[in-house]
């Protein structure tokens, strides 16, 4: 890494993405002592945090530091940044990175914040990112944890994982993000931390089936603890570290994801344990639960590597097949038992 990118905590900072997450992240950031630029792809979402330093429409009642600043100019938001904090939904990454790219400078960080596995390519969204921006790969660090928006923007404490295959660059990131209520840990292991955020949403999905159907404390302990085990099982067979399925990254965002009624990809679940189909619980939530498309590029990813993920198969039967949620529960019990 040279000088120029080394920077301390309190330069331009770029968030692409005025969602939840997005403007969360983006007060953790400021709160850090950094100067912060919010992307919206709605000017008049970025005019009322312009005016009034808050973002009602994702975050109602939180009032954003003032060192917080929004435009709909994603070119202006990025110039000059050092750290590039990307917040967008994860299926729309390639085609909105590939018009930011030209404005990221040649030492800045590009920071994800996304959870899931891009449809056709099966790819991870760091994978994206170097792909698209034409980076090396140890400039891409990925956040991932714990991390309910709602909780983090009201100050209570948190953690989460920083993790890049440069351990200075994910300090640097650290250092960048270290609040009084938000704690975060590097980690070397990019593929396990990406891939239990991804996973960790259809498995969520599945949970809030449960909840709905009035199912009981023994499945959905059983569904979080089956979900970390196919979650592992992808993990290694991709080269991930199976200790990270263990920490914040892995069990840590699962299970806060899971029993978290702030989890949208849970409530998403539950619209669909309730008999809804995919369109009314769409239109219900409104808004993005990564599970619902991930879920189809995981079962994917899985295949190709010759692993058994039978809980996400399920979710995707009910999701994009129009299975019924007490079929697919079915399925799962019936399979051929077999040891831990």
């Amino acid at each position: 890494m040279s000088e120029r990118s080394g920077r301390a905590p309190g330069g331009h900072v770029a968030v692409l993405g005025a969602g939840s997450w997005g403007t969360a992240f983006a007060k953790v950031l400021a709160d850090a002592g950094n100067e912060v630029t919010i992307w919206s792809r709605r000017e008049q979402v970025a005019a009322t945090i312009r005016a009034t330093g808050t973002n009602p429409d994702y975050l109602p009642g939180l009032r954003l530091p003032a060192n917080v600043t929004a435009t709909a100019d994603a070119g202006k938001a990025i110039s000059g940044a050092w750290l590039v904090v990307l917040a967008v939904p994860s299926q729309t990454l390639r085609g909105n990175l590939a018009e930011w790219a030209s404005f990221v400078g040649p030492d800045a960080t590009l920071v994800s914040l996304m959870k899931g596995i891009e449809l056709g390519t099966t790819k991870r969204m760091s994978q994206v990112i170097v792909e698209t921006a034409g980076v090396a790969a140890d400039r891409v660090v990925v956040v991932s944890g714990p991390n309910l928006a709602p909780e983090i923007a009201a100050g209570q404490p948190a953690a989460t994982v920083v993790a890049c295959t440069d351990t200075d660059r994910a300090t640097l990131v650290q250092n960048a993000v270290t609040t009084s209520y938000f704690r975060p840990y590097t980690n070397g292991d990019v593929i396990g931390t990406e891939l239990g955020g991804a996973v960790k949403n259809v498995i969520a999905l599945a949970y809030g089936i449960a909840t709905a159907m009035r199912l009981g404390d023994n499945t959905k302990a059983t569904l979080i603890t089956r979900g970390l085990a196919e979650t592992a099982r992808l993990g290694v067979a991709l080269g991930a570290d199976p200790l990270t399925f263990a920490g914040l990254a892995g069990l840590g965002d699962l299970v806060g994801t899971c029993t978290s009624p702030l989890s949208r990809n849970r409530t998403f679940g539950e619209h669909l344990g309730r008999g809804e189909s995919l369109e009314q619980a769409q239109a219900a939530t409104r808004q993005t639960a990564e599970g619902v498309k991930s879920c189809l590029a995981i079962r994917d990813l899985a295949r190709a590597h010759g692993v058994e993920m039978p809980i996400t198969e399920q979710v995707e039967r009910v999701c994009h097949e129009g299975v019924d949620p007490r079929v697919a529960l079915t399925a799962l019990m019936s399979r051929t038992t077999k040891p831990e």
